[in-house]
Order: C-alpha cells, then structure tokens, then sequence
C-alpha cells in the first residue's frame, strides 16, 4: 500500500506502508490502539487514522523528531494506493472473477488504474495477467541412439 500526502500548497510524498519494521507496527499499534491487521485493513478503505498513523511512523524515518500530534493533514490530503505488488494480486483476482463477462472485466480493469500509485504500470501487469499462458513444456525427448561403429 502506498499512502499519498498532498498538502494544499505543498509537495506530495508518498510513504510505502508496503514494507514496514516490527518496531514501527508496534508503534502503529500502540497509537492507534488496535492490531496491525485491522488498521492494515482500515487504511485500505481509507479510514483517516488509520492513513494518518502509519504515514506519521514512516515520516518519522526521515524525521525523527516528529511529534504525532505535529502530524495533522486534513482528511482530503491522504489517500491509500495499491503498490505494484498488490495491483498484480488485484488484476489476477478481477480476471478470475470477471473472465466470462469482458465487460464487467474491463470496467473492474479500469477501476485498478483509478486505485493504483502508480495507473501507468497497470496496463503493463494486465497485459501479463491476460496473456496467454504457455502450456507445459514438453518433456524432453530421448535422442535417437546413433549407429554404432562396429
């Protein structure tokens, strides 16, 4: 999950709650008074506190000083994104529901680009996730015995 921080008149950052210490999730929970999966989930669905809490342990990489009560955006300026690693389980996910309705399949695609960080690599994982599998390779087989000499 990528949280996006875009303060009105300021620069956007984006945090990658992808990949976080044990440490910093037992920060994340102490604060937010609750289990890392629960607000895992609940920033996915873009519950303020939750976006709000995990973005402030990650901030506090680069700056350690950072008081939580110091870290107050406004609702509207954080937003959680699929990483690319979650686009790629989403795509596959929506091809396998969706693979007999092209419709709906292209509707739910375009959705994706909606709730990627990054909508410009979403094509290039569909197009992956949709390409023709190989079949099985072929077992090799024996060559044929060469004659002998003699």
């Amino acid at each position: 999950m990528i949280i996006i921080h875009s303060p009105e008149g300021g620069e956007s950052q984006r945090f990658d709650a992808g990949r976080l210490r044990a440490s910093e999730i037992q920060v994340i929970e102490r604060t937010a008074d609750g289990r890392w999966a629960d607000i895992r989930a609940a920033a996915r669905d873009g519950d303020i506190n939750a976006l709000r809490v995990i973005a402030w342990v990650i901030k506090k990489r680069t700056e350690p000083a950072l008081r939580y009560a110091d870290f107050d955006p406004y609702e509207d300026e954080l937003r959680a994104r699929l990483d690319e690693r979650e686009v790629r389980a989403y795509a596959e996910a929506i091809l396998e529901e969706y693979r007999t309705n092209p419709d709906d399949l292209a509707e739910a695609f375009a959705e994706l680009h909606e709730a990627a960080a990054d909508p410009e690599k979403v094509d290039a994982v569909i197009a992956e996730v949709t390409a023709p599998k190989d079949p099985a390779p072929a077992e090799a087989q024996p060559s044929p015995a060469s004659p002998s000499d003699g």
